[in-house]
C-alpha cells in the first residue's frame, strides 16, 4: 500500500449493476474466507438484478481505481410498533490490502446517509465474538448490545424438536 492511496468511491449498486453484484460476492467470500456462501455463480443475473431494485435492499460497493475492495449489503426493515424504520447492515467487508485505509467507516457512513434519507430510526450490525476489528470498529460508531443470535431451522427436524 502506497503513502498515497487512490481515492475511494462509494457507489450504490442499481439493477444493471450485477457484475459489480458479483464482484462483491467475491469481496465476501475472499474476506470471510467462505467460499460456499458466497459463491457469485450462485445466483442468476435476473435473480440479482430483481434483488437490486428491491428498495428495501441496498447494495454498496467500494471501488479503487475501478475495482470493488469492499461493500456492503444492508436490509430495511419497516416497523410494526412505530411508524419507522431500521436499516441492517448484513454483510460488511473489505479486502485485506484495502484495510487500515477507513473504507468500512465510509461505507457505514453511506449506509447512515441513506438511512437519514429515509427517515429511519437507527442503523444497527451485529459482530461474532472474537471479531476484534469489527467490533472495535463498531464500538467507534455506536452503542454496543449484547444480545443472542439464534438461527431457527426454516423446517422441522423431528430429531431437535424436543
Amino acid at each position: 500500500m502506497s503513502d498515497n492511496p487512490s481515492p475511494t468511491i462509494i457507489q450504490q449498486l442499481s439493477p444493471g449493476d450485477t457484475a459489480r453484484a458479483r464482484d462483491l460476492l467475491d469481496v465476501f467470500s475472499a474476506a470471510f474466507e467462505d467460499e460456499m456462501t458466497y459463491d457469485a455463480k450462485a445466483s442468476s443475473g435476473n435473480y440479482l438484478s430483481k434483488l437490486l431494485a428491491r428498495e428495501h435492499f441496498i447494495a454498496l460497493v467500494a471501488l479503487v481505481e475501478g475495482k470493488v475492495v469492499g461493500g456492503v449489503a444492508a436490509y430495511e426493515m419497516q416497523k410494526l410498533e412505530q411508524e419507522r424504520s431500521e436499516l441492517y447492515i448484513y454483510d460488511l467487508a473489505v479486502l485485506e490490502g484495502h484495510r487500515r485505509r477507513h473504507i468500512a467507516t465510509q461505507l457505514i457512513n453511506a449506509v447512515r446517509k441513506i438511512a437519514a434519507e429515509r427517515g429511519a430510526w437507527v442503523v444497527f450490525v451485529q459482530a461474532d465474538q472474537g471479531d476484534d476489528p469489527a467490533i472495535a470498529l463498531y464500538t467507534g460508531l455506536g452503542t454496543r448490545e449484547d444480545v443472542l443470535h439464534f438461527d431457527i431451522a426454516v423446517e422441522d427436524d423431528e430429531e431437535n424438536a424436543s
